[in-house]
């Protein structure tokens, strides 16, 4: 088995290849702090890739349902050996590093691979209701260890973090939704798409762009409330962590501003925000979260 420091070093370079945005944000993070996240990106990462055919999350392979569920059971079998202190390979290394360090309980990483079974399955979700549980095991849950890793031990704010996650998956579907019909993927609520005369088969079909756009606004107001469930919780974190947090919510809630301006042509290009607006998105957040914690001492 890897040292740790040498396991640490292998998870950075796992998160720089795989994801330069993150890698970036991860530059505003204390070291200790900055440590566990790349411990935790290297297992999601590796999890995501084993389910979707890729390799950092490049170059999907469609794989059938049969297969799809032998993978997810053997990722099954390797976290509980992990969270047992018997990992053999990197990820799971990481993920045993990630729980002895953050006292990271084991129901959070069981509830993304929970969250993984129903994409697998291809559960379909009738009311938002059902749509949260599937954000909270997939989003929510990774908040939640990122919390921890942060140094939240409070369960109220905790669930307040699962609410970011949530918020960031409900951005993502809203983003991708035509993408995901294309791949035979649905998320948005069947009722939803019932009362706007929108069959499942045909969420992407220009002809109901106008009514998908209604829909998705419904989806965009949801995300809306659990961003700002969470904001009281950068009161709580350390500065440098509060300020990523801050970062990263504005952007994703920027993403879901994007998607609301175009309307019916909100997905005739992905929707990003511009370098431009990301600055200033990054600038304002910084000075906010400075601010907010001289306020009370002023």
């Amino acid at each position: 088995m890897h040292d740790d420091a040498a396991l640490i070093a292998h998870c950075r370079a796992v998160l720089s290849r795989g994801s330069a945005s993150f890698s970036r944000a991860a530059g505003l993070l204390d070291p200790a702090t900055r440590e566990g996240c790349y411990l935790l990106y290297t297992w999601g990462r590796h999890c995501d890739d084993v389910i979707d055919g890729q390799t950092l999350g490049h170059g999907q392979q469609p794989l059938d349902r049969p297969t799809l569920s032998v993978r997810l059971a053997g990722l099954r079998d390797e976290t509980e050996r992990a969270l047992n202190g018997q990992a053999a390979d990197l990820p799971f290394q990481a993920l045993a590093l990630l729980a002895r360090r953050h006292d990271i309980p084991s129901e959070l990483p069981r509830a993304l691979l929970d969250g993984m079974a129903m994409d697998v399955e291809g559960t379909r979700y009738r009311t938002l209701d059902e749509l949260a549980i599937y954000c909270y095991r997939v989003a929510g849950v990774v908040a939640i260890m990122t919390g921890r890793i942060m140094g939240l031990v409070d369960s109220a704010l905790l669930e307040r973090m699962g609410r970011l996650g949530e918020a960031v998956q409900l951005t993502n579907i809203a983003r991708d939704v035509i993408d995901d019909a294309g791949a035979g993927r649905i998320y948005l609520p069947l009722a939803w798409l019932e009362a706007a005369g929108i069959p499942d088969e045909e969420i992407a079909s220009p002809d109901h762009r106008i009514a998908l756009a209604g829909v998705v606004v419904h989806l965009l107001d949801a995300a809306d409330e659990r961003y700002a469930e969470a904001d009281p919780v950068l009161a709580h974190l350390p500065m440098r962590s509060a300020a990523a947090v801050a970062v990263g919510r504005s952007l994703y809630a920027a993403i879901g501003n994007v998607i609301r301006r175009r309307g019916p042509r909100a997905w005739d290009q992905r929707a990003t925000v511009t370098g431009f607006r990301r600055g200033t998105l990054t600038v304002s957040s910084l000075i906010q979260t400075i601010a907010g914690r001289i306020r009370p001492h002023s």
